[in-house]
Order: structure tokens, then C-alpha cells, then sequence
């Protein structure tokens, strides 16, 4: 009996030991491993000391993500019409950037909606639009750090009595440091100067 306990945990110790670690490829922005890169610029979003958990329920500092230029929208996954958009305006601009940029460039959503964008509904909203993983982070934060987030960012919103939230539709790029290297306002714009700004940033991208 003894000897047959042994050899089930020696089998299951041989299962697990065969399973491959999960790629970093597959992995969000958040959770790569962190590189040193001294300290962030006196104009980086990066000195921010607030906390931000993402859909897979890691809890970063945004400066986990210095060193590669952020594509960064705030918005919320139960919006009803401008999110939708936004989103589909950064995956435009994902497509049409060169191969060697895309490579070193993310994407960044912050929600809004501090209460009812959980872990759990962010990582749904990712399932639910087949928002890729690797070069995509999702993030929900306090309503403090949210606020604070959205006036750095030059985004205003409000939230209804029905929950959703009027708020600007801006898209900004960060460069590696962190620092807001260009802005696009509206919905449905071409991506072309957002494509030439992240190309610049991307330059500079130290991972």
C-alpha cells in the first residue's frame, strides 16, 4: 500500500513537473518581470504612488509598466456607446502601426467605474472582447487614484443616475518614462498622428 502511495505522488510530481511555465508572452504588461531603470522623469505619470489592480488580480504601481510607451484610454466596461469606440480606435491604431513598433508598444484601459468594474468584470470585459493579453493591461483603482488618474490626464467625467458616466474621449500616449508624449481627442479620428507619435516613443523604449 505504501509503496503504491509513493508511486501515485511520484506520478503526480512528474504531471506537474512536465507542465510548462506559462510564456511571458502570454502574460499582461502588468505582470512582466520588473527592470530597474532608476528613477522616473520629474514629468512622469510613473512618480504616482497609488496602487491599481488589474484583471488578473495583481496589484501594480503604474511604474511596473516604464519602459515601453503606453497607448492609455480611460473607460468603463458597461459604457452604452464612446468606450466601445475608444476601444476599437486603439486596436485600429494597434493594427497600423509597423510590426518592429507593435512589438515594443501597450495598451492601457483604467475604468471609471471604481464600483461595479471588479477584478471579475474586467476580466470578463477581456474574455467577452478578445482583448489580447500580451501587450494589453485592464486596471481598476480606487476613486481617489481614479480621479487623480483622469486630472493628470486632462479627461473629465461624471457619473448618472443610471450609472454610466459622461466623460471626455481622449486618447494619450506615454512614452517610456511615462511622460504624456501625445494626445487625440474625439471618437473615430485617423490614426495617423497617433501611429507617428508612438513610433517616436517606441525609439526610446528601454524593454
Amino acid at each position: 500500500m505504501k509503496t503504491t502511495i509513493i508511486a501515485l505522488l511520484l506520478g503526480a510530481a512528474s504531471v506537474f513537473a512536465a507542465e510548462p511555465a506559462k510564456p511571458a508572452a502570454e502574460l499582461p504588461p502588468c505582470c512582466r518581470p520588473a527592470v530597474p531603470l532608476g528613477k522616473p522623469t520629474d514629468k512622469s505619470l510613473y512618480l504616482l504612488d497609488s496602487k491599481w489592480t488589474s484583471d488578473v488580480g495583481k496589484t501594480i504601481p503604474l511604474s511596473v509598466l516604464r519602459g515601453r510607451p503606453q497607448v492609455v484610454a480611460m473607460f468603463f466596461s458597461s459604457c452604452e456607446y464612446a468606450c466601445p469606440i475608444i476601444v476599437n480606435d486603439m486596436r485600429t491604431l494597434e493594427a497600423k502601426l509597423p510590426a518592429n513598433v507593435r512589438a515594443k508598444t501597450d495598451f492601457l484601459l483604467v475604468s471609471f467605474d471604481t464600483k461595479r468594474d471588479t477584478v471579475a468584470a474586467l476580466a470578463a470585459y477581456r474574455k467577452k472582447e478578445k482583448i489580447p493579453t500580451a501587450n494589453w493591461t485592464l486596471l481598476r483603482g480606487g476613486e481617489d487614484d481614479v480621479r487623480e488618474l483622469a486630472a493628470l490626464l486632462g479627461i473629465n467625467y461624471s457619473q448618472d443616475a443610471r450609472g454610466q458616466f459622461a466623460h471626455s474621449n481622449v486618447i494619450t500616449v506615454l512614452n517610456a518614462e511615462g511622460e504624456i508624449a501625445f494626445q487625440q481627442p474625439g471618437l473615430n479620428a485617423a490614426p495617423t498622428a497617433l501611429v507617428d507619435a508612438v513610433a517616436k516613443a517606441a525609439k526610446d523604449a528601454k524593454r
